[in-house]
């Protein structure tokens, strides 16, 4: 991949619930660069192919809903708005449904293909910051700055059960925990661009750490 001089590119992989998200919106908007969440592409992919009722077993029809996505990400407060076909479906693909079908989606090899130029089409001037699992190490390989942000499944599982809590939802923080553990397990091992730190990147384990410290300490290594 040719890297565009004009455009600095930093890449946040990890685990699902490690903090990915709100680092990477935090950390364009203090640089003023361009976000990319590509978990959301993966998203989107399982939230339209389950508004069509595609099986898994339709890797076809699958790819041609990747490859077709009417999807435009704007920027919002407190983060961004992402609409499907025109549609609000912003806090839709955080439903745990979609974030299971996701990780499934994300493990065929066609599909991420279909998706992967589209992702490359976010590095523009003056910069992006790229979240994902596979940023720095297939979409993204000559980044500047990479970084591997990951925690334990119980303090994901707990950052997670907050947020569904805080929703109105119920939910089970022991099946929360089996949960995620599988989808590390689906990601890690998948023969596509598995989960891993890029031999490059810099891993950060917020376990036991803010928001605001792993925030500090990445504009800290970017030097900025």
């Amino acid at each position: 991949m040719a890297l565009n001089p004009d455009c600095i590119i930093v890449t946040i992989d990890g685990p699902s619930g490690a903090g990915k998200g709100t680092l990477s919106q935090l950390l364009a908007q203090r640089l003023g660069y361009r976000l990319l969440d590509s978990g959301a592409l993966y998203r989107l992919v399982a939230l339209s192919s389950l508004n069509k009722a595609i099986p898994m077993s339709d890797e076809a029809s699958l790819v041609h809903c990747a490859a077709g996505l009417d999807v435009v990400f704007s920027p919002a407060e407190g983060g961004v708005q992402v609409l499907l076909e025109g549609q609000d479906v912003t806090t839709a693909i955080r439903q745990e449904q979609v974030s299971m079908r996701a990780s499934e989606v994300a493990a065929i090899d066609a599909v991420r293909s279909a998706l992967l130029q589209r992702q490359r089409d976010f590095a523009t001037a003056p910069g992006l910051v790229a979240d994902g699992r596979d940023m720095g190490t297939t979409v993204f390989t000559h980044a500047q700055h990479k970084f591997y942000l990951t925690a334990s499944a119980e303090a994901r599982a707990q950052r997670r059960y907050q947020q569904l809590l805080e929703r109105g939802e119920q939910v089970d923080l022991p099946a929360l925990i089996a949960d995620i553990e599988a989808r590390d397990q689906r990601d890690q091992s998948r023969a596509s661009s598995p989960l891993r730190p890029a031999d490059d990147a810099k891993v950060i384990d917020s376990t036991n750490l803010s928001i605001e410290q792993v925030l500090a300490h990445m504009m800290v290594t970017i030097g900025a």
